[in-house]
């Protein structure tokens, strides 16, 4: 018969462990990274205040801030204030197999090779009924700027590869009547696009190929093609985490984590 001999030091007693036996007591408390972010769109009473996830190191945020803040001509350390060109224009229900489908998911967005391929494959799952392809062949960049969809945008597998795909591919902003809220969570901690939320369904009052322009500050977009502005909601707390360049480049812009240089 086994016998099984236990230390003293180690085994608890009714009375509970007195500090030589719990270990634990005596060792450094991990520093804990803490945000308060809106990872669900705003609600006009506020935001979301919830630990954000791990976010992956993409090429483009690892690189640089996001390029579409030079591009508007912002300040270092200022939010791009506006984003201007053509829109692509989906319906409800977006999910992110046709986002980017599950096959090149094996590509790894830290790499600038595999991450330009990446974007070369966003929206390549769209169906058939979508006459005009997002990106053009032999092509690895959109030229459409602003991505419009319905209600639910994002929905489907919890893939943090659907908005930086759309990154990789150029796309700048997508603006929808919601969105499911992981892709919510996922844009705002990789800090590649915008996701802009509208009460109006623009999905059905823009079409593909028409110029817009969208005010951040002002939250609204104009539609130079039809003549029409529309109000937007604000992007709330997670502007200016998309703006540094995601999750972790914020933390690090703001001292929460010591910074690459360091």
């Amino acid at each position: 018969m086994a016998t099984h001999f236990h230390s003293r030091a180690l085994t608890p007693s009714s009375a509970g462990l007195d500090p030589l036996r719990r270990p634990r007591r005596f060792l450094p408390r991990p520093r804990r990274l803490s945000l308060s972010l809106a990872l669900a769109p705003p609600s006009p009473g506020g935001s979301i205040r919830c630990r954000p996830g791990f976010a992956p190191l993409t090429a483009r945020t690892a690189a640089a801030p996001r390029p579409a803040a030079a591009a508007a001509g912002a300040a270092a350390g200022e939010a791009a204030k506006s984003f201007h060109g053509l829109c692509y224009v989906v319906g409800d229900n977006i999910d992110t197999d046709q986002i980017i489908p599950a096959e090149y998911l094996t590509l790894v967005p830290s790499n600038p090779a595999e991450y330009e391929k990446l974007g070369s494959y966003a929206l390549i799952g769209l169906p058939s009924s979508y006459e005009t392809r997002f990106i053009d062949p032999g092509e690895t960049k959109t030229k459409y700027k602003i991505v419009i969809g319905g209600a639910n945008f994002g929905c489907g597998s919890s893939r943090e590869h659907a908005p930086v795909a759309l990154g990789a591919a150029g796309v700048a902003v997508v603006v929808a009547e919601s969105y499911a809220r992981i892709f919510f969570r996922n844009s705002v901690s990789t800090g590649e696009v915008y996701p802009l939320e509208t009460d109006v369904r623009l999905c059905e009052e823009c079409r593909t190929g028409d110029t817009v322009t969208i005010e951040l500050a002002e939250s609204k977009l104009i539609n130079h093609t039809t003549g029409k502005e529309y109000e937007l909601k604000p992007i709330g707390d997670a502007g200016p985490v998309i703006e540094a360049g995601g999750i972790f480049a914020y933390a690090r812009k703001t001292g929460m984590i010591p910074s690459l240089a360091a």
